[in-house]
């Protein structure tokens, strides 16, 4: 084995967002929807709600600044308290024999839950919840602490998630090597990327 270390994201890595999106976000669509207070296309705004952080696309789509914190407060005191199951390969993960750090960006109440809800809290060394609205520190913040924390150097450790732009995208500009988990199989033909649909497939990259 080459990987000392596997950093994982979350939402679409670990479990599928659209799983329980519906019912964890009915309340906030209704408020973004009833305001009015936005540019684009709301079906596209729910999209991207369930795949980035709610700072992030409203910002993108203009939110109004009091419809952004309408938003804002509604989230950041939200928990999700029923049943939820990460993919039904994810047990490939607690297989294998090297240390695991999740790392996430979100509401911490929120992520929490959904963490807990998962029943992975003991599956990872380390687990970290960077909330936005709170902290200028990135994901790849999180990857340099884990790295000199734990003395790794960058060859030791491989970032898996599902955010070409996000957790893929720190780990290149840090030289980490990444998968990115594609369980939709949107982006399997991209070029000179490592795609993966099942986390059996892991094995050929640790």
């Amino acid at each position: 084995m080459r990987k000392k270390a596997i950093i994982l994201d979350l939402d679409n890595t670990i479990y599928p967002v659209s799983s329980i999106g519906d019912r964890l976000f009915k309340t906030l669509f209704s408020i973004i929807y009833n305001s009015g207070e936005y540019s684009g296309d709301f079906d596209k705004i729910k999209t991207e709600i369930m795949r980035r952080p709610f700072q992030f696309v409203a910002d993108e789509f203009l939110f109004s600044e009091s419809l952004k914190y309408e938003g804002i407060s509604h989230l950041s005191e939200l928990t999700y308290e029923d049943n939820m199951q990460p993919f039904e390969d994810y047990y490939f993960i607690e297989t294998i024999p090297c240390k695991k750090f999740l790392v996430t960006i979100g509401f911490p109440k929120m992520q929490k839950s959904k963490i807990e809800r998962l029943g992975i809290e003991d599956d990872f060394e380390g687990i970290f919840i960077i909330d936005p609205g709170k902290s200028d520190i990135t994901k790849k913040d999180i990857f340099i602490k884990i790295l000199s924390d734990k003395k790794y150097e960058v060859d030791d450790v491989l970032v898996v998630g599902d955010d070409l732009n996000s957790e893929i995208k720190a780990a290149k500009e840090l030289g980490i090597d990444t998968v990115l988990y594609d369980y939709k199989r949107e982006h399997i033909k991209i070029e000179n990327k490592t795609v993966i649909s099942d986390f059996r497939d892991l094995q050929l990259y640790i």
